[in-house]
């Protein structure tokens, strides 16, 4: 799936128009909380097409001697991860220095460059966005971000401008994709390096669904699949925000084409809200999970309880859905590597297991009769059957008479009992309540 950045300096309304674009259509716009105060990744559909939307705002630390700077690495990362970058100016100010700064870096990249020209709410304001010619990326797109005026035709020129989405791509994904995701400074690299690193003559290197991520092609203790790379991002020299920022957008194309994701925490940290926001993305693409807390060697004055305490703290952090397999390892001694693929393997083959109908009525029936959805005013719901849908994860409608009245929590019931019936950990499901 294609990425699109919006960058600009702070206060030209780069937020709202991200708001607009992931939330044009809410029911299928997938919104997710980022690491940072701002959200700032979505996903928008237009006209039978999707794609990511990345918001650069609220990174920039508002400090004359540090300003330019970061500007100047948020736009970097940027166009580093995107297909296309939104410039946004502002038409009530005109053009700034730090707009000029922008604007003569995506000069030199080879990126398309759309320049909106921003606050256009009057007829008179047109006028104005003709001296955004002056950067020489092209023709100003007249919008407002607030009204929404524009956005449309914006919509169709990205769509013209973004690459079409290969069907190839399908096809490489006969075996499992398995990425390594997490914050700086893991363990990623070291993972990577202790499955690849010791025998290179079986691996080999392919070009990755993207410009930047690579797959290996991994094959030998009895596992075959593609290992999407996402190390590498610790040895950049950022400061705090910039790693965090610059590890999600990478992050966001390793899981969108993965189907298996292994979450590395650091043992001495815990999980924290950075490792939520990846483990959120995660979920939200509805891939399967696997949770390897890493640098377990260091934890002084272990007792039999350490671990068990570590993983309840995990479930909890990650409730309601913490039927996940959680694997405590020391890359480095190369401790308990072979398990994470097994548990990935199994993973695996949960997110793709299909349950015949009539296997699933025979055990979900008798649990549904025995604690049936309680009634609604007077309104007693029935469900009549069920069934698993043809979806790339598990998903299963269930047919009952007034489905408008089944409640979450309900829902939940009905999950844990198919999670009791039949074996789907690590993977997200989905429960849809139809029509009978």
């Amino acid at each position: 799936m294609s990425i699109v950045a919006i960058v600009g300096r702070p206060n030209v309304g780069k937020s709202t128009l991200f708001n607009r674009l992931v939330g044009m259509r809410q029911a299928i716009v997938d919104e997710i909380a980022g690491v940072t105060r701002d959200r700032h990744y979505g996903r928008c559909e237009w006209n039978g097409r999707e794609f990511s939307v990345i918001d650069t705002g609220g990174y920039a630390v508002n400090s004359d001697d540090v300003f330019e700077e970061e500007i100047r690495k948020q736009v970097l990362l940027a166009i580093e991860e995107s297909e296309l970058i939104l410039f946004m100016c502002d038409v009530h100010t005109g053009i700034t220095d730090y707009d000029n700064t922008i604007a003569s870096i995506l000069r030199r990249s080879k990126k398309p460059v759309l320049i909106l020209a921003n606050k256009v709410d009057t007829g008179e304001r047109m006028f104005d966005i003709h001296q955004f010619h002056a950067f020489g990326l092209g023709e100003p797109w007249a919008i407002s971000s607030a009204s929404g005026s524009g956005t449309g035709d914006l919509l169709d020129k990205i769509l013209e401008l973004l690459p079409e989405d290969k069907p190839e791509e399908e096809a490489k994904k006969e075996i499992p994709h398995i990425a390594i995701v997490g914050k700086p400074n893991v363990g990623k690299s070291s993972l990577t390096n202790a499955l690849l690193g010791e025998e290179r003559n079986i691996v080999t290197p392919v070009a990755g669904t993207t410009r930047d991520s690579i797959s290996s092609h991994y094959n030998k203790f009895g596992h075959e699949f593609m290992l999407v790379d996402t190390a590498g991002l610790r040895k950049k020299n950022r400061v705090k925000e910039d790693l965090e920022f610059y590890s999600v957008m990478r992050s966001v194309r390793a899981i969108e084409y993965s189907d298996v994701c292994i979450l590395m925490i650091d043992a001495q940290q815990g999980i924290e809200h950075q490792d939520m926001a990846i483990f959120n993305l995660i979920i939200r693409n509805r891939k399967g999970c696997v949770i390897v807390v890493n640098k377990w060697d260091t934890i002084e004055n272990k007792s039999s309880n350490t671990m068990k305490e570590f993983t309840r703290q995990i479930e909890n952090k990650i409730a309601p859905f913490n039927d996940i397999p959680i694997i405590f390892t020391s890359v480095i001694n190369k401790q308990r590597i072979l398990d994470v693929l097994n548990e990935a393997a199994k993973v695996y083959q949960n997110k793709i297991r299909r349950i015949a109908t009539s296997k699933l009525n025979e055990a979900m029936l008798p649990e549904i009769e025995n604690y049936p959805p309680p009634a609604i005013k007077g309104k007693y719901i029935k469900i009549k059957y069920m069934t698993q849908l043809p979806t790339p994860s598990p998903s299963f409608a269930f047919f009952c008479n007034l489905p408008q009245y089944v409640r979450e929590d309900y829902k939940r019931y009905l999950e844990n009992r198919l999670r009791e019936k039949f074996e789907f950990k690590g993977v997200p499901i989905q429960i849809f309540i139809r029509q009978k």
